[in-house]
């Protein structure tokens, strides 16, 4: 096959950069980085996508570095080892301006990114796969397992972890303010949470993000809050400590039990919490919220959820998402609600991913 030369000018959701072909074409090429002139060879070649992989790069992009990890780029973890990381938050900011305005139709465009400036070590959080005789992370796009001894986004006592792995089984390992040790804990803000389930893998940034969140809710002693797919229930806690009464509904019972340790153990008594799925029919002992939180999966608000929402017709909606694409889908079916603020939090440094907060706002409130 005959390679081509092209100039990158931009990333897709997934980190690759993004070329066009002289036949008008658009190319995405892993490990490439705005600015790069290359020559690459076409390997897949469909309808809807074209990808490439470098052959030769024939005059760098100055955003290039050298990567500072040794199992990058077979280890799937990371896309970005090879920019800088000013040019990271530039390629998640247009990661959520291009969802923004092709997805969700809205006149809105980010020119900032809320971090840490911690890329290194913040990880609190490490899932680890097994061939049956080696245990490791994933290589990229595909299923091979990639044996790791440390890991440059883990923290320090998960690093020791993995050294005295066994190396022929499936392992989770999480790390929290108490160490290694359970159940495991977290801080955030004067607040302390047993951690079961889901909970955000960068403490650091979850300040920031849930800091964000409690501004948009703006709640005082007079609103009530409800708070769907609340976990352990760290953000109802978080921004719940400033409402009269505040409600947050999970589906998993054992994450229920687990909020209600954590209310009860940070003395908000005006704060419960009921399992339910938010899909199915429940009713809150409380009156119409005056603000709803949603930190929905992945796939963003299911039909269900988003006719619930409809219905409880709240003033204020803080949408918290970790995918740009589903979120500002979800923005655009809310009609009755406008985009108020927004904001892009790095929570996931090196990697593609990118974390999102929005205040929407009833109109004619």
């Amino acid at each position: 096959m005959v390679d081509t030369i092209v100039e990158v000018t931009g990333y897709n959701s997934e980190g690759d950069g993004v070329a066009r072909l002289v036949d008008g074409r658009v190319v995405f090429i892993r490990g490439s980085a705005r600015g790069d002139l290359l020559e690459v060879r076409l390997t897949e070649e469909k309808p809807r996508i074209t990808r490439a992989e470098i052959t030769r790069i024939l005059n760098p992009s100055p955003y290039r570095i050298k990567s500072d990890c040794p199992f990058y780029p077979e280890c799937g973890g990371c896309n970005f080892r090879y920019i800088t990381y000013e040019e990271e938050l530039g390629a998640k900011l247009q990661r959520v301006n291009d969802a923004l305005e092709r997805i969700g139709g809205l006149p809105l465009r980010l020119d900032s990114i809320l971090n840490t400036g911690q890329t290194a070590g913040y990880r609190n959080k490490a899932v680890l796969h097994t061939n049956g005789k080696s245990t490791g992370f994933y290589h990229a796009g595909s299923r091979e397992i990639i044996p790791v001894d440390h890991c440059l986004l883990l923290k320090d006592d998960l690093n020791e972890a993995l050294k005295s792995l066994r190396r022929n089984r499936e392992v989770t390992l999480r790390s929290g303010r108490n160490g290694l040790e359970k159940p495991l804990e977290e801080e955030l803000d004067g607040l302390i949470f047993r951690i079961s389930g889901f909970f955000q893998v960068n403490t650091g940034a979850a300040l920031l993000l849930f800091n964000k969140a409690r501004e948009y809710a703006a709640l005082t002693k007079d609103d009530t809050l409800l708070d769907l797919y609340c976990g352990v229930g760290a953000l109802t806690l978080f921004i719940g400590r400033d409402a009269g009464n505040a409600v947050g509904v999970e589906r998993d019972p054992d994450a229920i039990v687990t909020a209600r340790e954590n209310a009860h153990r940070n003395k908000l008594p005006h704060i419960e919490f009921i399992s339910a799925d938010v899909d199915s029919a429940w009713n809150v002992n409380c009156r119409e919220p005056d603000c709803i939180t949603v930190d929905p999966p992945r796939r963003g608000l299911s039909d269900g959820a988003l006719q619930k929402i409809k219905v409880l017709n709240p003033k204020r909606l803080v949408y918290i998402s970790c995918d740009p694409a589903t979120m500002a889908r979800d923005i655009k079916r809310l009609d009755g609600y406008t985009v108020s603020e927004i904001c892009a939090i790095d929570m996931f440094p090196r990697t593609a991913n990118v974390e999102c907060c929005c205040l929407l706002s009833r109109i004619n409130s």
